[in-house]
C-alpha cells in the first residue's frame, strides 16, 4: 500500500501565513500539520512509499521537510510531487493532483491511501487501512454533531452494513451530522477509475466529489474516525486548532 498526501494547495484564506509557507508546514501545537497526519499514519503496516504532491512554489521546502523528518522516521521513504502549478489560477485540484500521481508514478499496482496534508486527527488510524482493505473504497467519516455546522463539509448518509447510500456536498438541508473527512483508502482495482472520472470532465477539486461519483459505481464503504477531527480553513480555526491538540502533546 502507498500513502498519498495531498498538499498543492495555496490556502489563500489563511494569507499572508501562507504565502511563504505551505498550510501542511504550519505548526500546530508544535510540529507542522503534515507530521501530525503522518504520526498517526506511521503504525500502518507494509506501507511502501509516501508520495507528498505539492506545487512548484513549495516543492523544495517539502523536500527539505521530508529529509529532516527521515533522520527521525526512517521507517518511511517519501517522494515529493511537483505537480507544476504556480498559483491558484493553473493549480490542477486535488483530484487532478490525485490523477496525476497516479499516472506519472505509475501507482496502479498497489493499493492507495490519500490524505490532505492538513487534515488533523488526534488518534492513529491504522486500524483505517485494515478495514478498508476489503472493500473497493471507503471514506473515513466524523460526527461534527450539529446540524448547522455541516453545511461547511459534505453529508453522507449509510446503510446498516456502513455503506455510503447519499453524498452531498455542502448540503443547505442536512439530514445528518454524518460528513465525510479527506481520508480515503482505494483498491488497486478501483484507481483506473480515476481516468474515467477526469475523462468525462467532471470537477476535479474538492476531493470528496471523486467518492461523490465512485459510490454509485462501487460499493463505498465508511470507517468512523476516533479521538478528535480538525479541519483548519481559517487563522481563527488555527488559533483553535493550537489550543485543542496541546493536550495531545
Amino acid at each position: 500500500m502507498n500513502i498519498l498526501i495531498l498538499a498543492a494547495g495555496y490556502a489563500t484564506r489563511l494569507y499572508p501565513l501562507t504565502q511563504t509557507k505551505a498550510k501542511p508546514l504550519l505548526e500546530v501545537a508544535g510540529k507542522p500539520m503534515i507530521e501530525w497526519v503522518l504520526d498517526n499514519l506511521a503504525p500502518i503496516p507494509n506501507i511502501e512509499k509516501v508520495y507528498v504532491v505539492t506545487n512548484d512554489k513549495f516543492a523544495a521546502d517539502f523536500q527539505s521537510w521530508a529529509n529532516d523528518y527521515v533522520q527521525r522516521q526512517s521507517n518511511l521513504s517519501f517522494t515529493i510531487v511537483n505537480d507544476g502549478s504556480t498559483s491558484d489560477a493553473d493549480k490542477l485540484g486535488a483530484i487532478g493532483d490525485l490523477h496525476f500521481v497516479v499516472k506519472s508514478e505509475n501507482l496502479l499496482n498497489s493499493d492507495l491511501l490519500v490524505v490532505a496534508g492538513d487534515n488533523l486527527f488526534s488518534e492513529p488510524v491504522a486500524d483505517f487501512a485494515v478495514h478498508a482493505a476489503t472493500f473497493p473504497a471507503t471514506l473515513a467519516v466524523y460526527d461534527v454533531g450539529d446540524l448547522e455546522a455541516i453545511k461547511k463539509y459534505n453529508n453522507i448518509t449509510t446503510d446498516d452494513a456502513g455503506r455510503i447510500t447519499h453524498f452531498e456536498e455542502k448540503p443547505q438541508h442536512p439530514t445528518s451530522t454524518l460528513t465525510g473527512i479527506a481520508l480515503y483508502y482505494y483498491r488497486k482495482d478501483v484507481l483506473p477509475l480515476i481516468e474515467t472520472y477526469i475523462a468525462e470532465g467532471n470537477n476535479a477539486d474538492q476531493p470528496g466529489r471523486l467518492i461523490q461519483w465512485l459510490y454509485t459505481r462501487v460499493e463505498v464503504n465508511t470507517w468512523a474516525v476516533p479521538g478528535t477531527w480538525f479541519d483548519i480553513g481559517s487563522k481563527e480555526s488555527l488559533e483553535e486548532a493550537n489550543s485543542v491538540f496541546q493536550k495531545f502533546v
